[in-house]
């Protein structure tokens, strides 16, 4: 078939699951702290040179499904739109995320941008019912979490 055919036809998309990342040695956090010291953050977010920001997928009993990067940035900023947040969040089901991002700066403490798209999130989490448990940024050797500190 050549192109002429196919250019009145409306296109097909599919999202599709690949298995790539890390085997997670646990399949439920508990706190913050197993967060940050999960193989997710140790292989995907500690020692980068740029910021990262990942959603990781939770069932309705809290047990980790997926995770995925959504955004690759620039030293210190990434572009984070909630469509790309919880596209794959709701391709997997999943009932509650948790957000997690480095700083390469070192410094953990949320910036104004940080905290206003965690809100932005959250209630965009709620319209579609998938609930945010937490925001994690990670720095050197520390973390700052939204949900200790009762910011979510």
């Amino acid at each position: 078939m050549n192109e002429k055919y196919f250019k009145d036809y409306i296109k097909r998309i599919e999202i599709r699951e690949v298995a790539i990342g890390v085997k997670e040695k646990i399949k439920r956090y508990r706190c913050s702290e197993e967060v940050f010291n999960s193989d997710i953050v140790k292989y995907e977010l500690k020692g980068v040179d740029r910021e990262k920001f990942i959603c990781i997928h939770l069932d309705g009993k809290n047990r980790i499904r997926h995770y995925e990067v959504v955004s690759i940035g620039s030293l210190n900023s990434s572009i984070v739109h909630p469509r790309e947040v919880y596209k794959a969040a709701i391709k997997s089901n999943a009932a509650s995320v948790i957000f997690v991002h480095n700083h390469p700066t070192g410094d953990p403490n949320p910036s104004s941008d940080d905290l206003a798209i965690t809100k932005r999130l959250i209630e965009s989490g709620k319209i579609l019912g998938i609930k945010t448990l937490d925001h994690i940024i990670i720095g050197d050797n520390r973390y700052f979490s939204f949900s200790e500190e009762n910011l979510l």
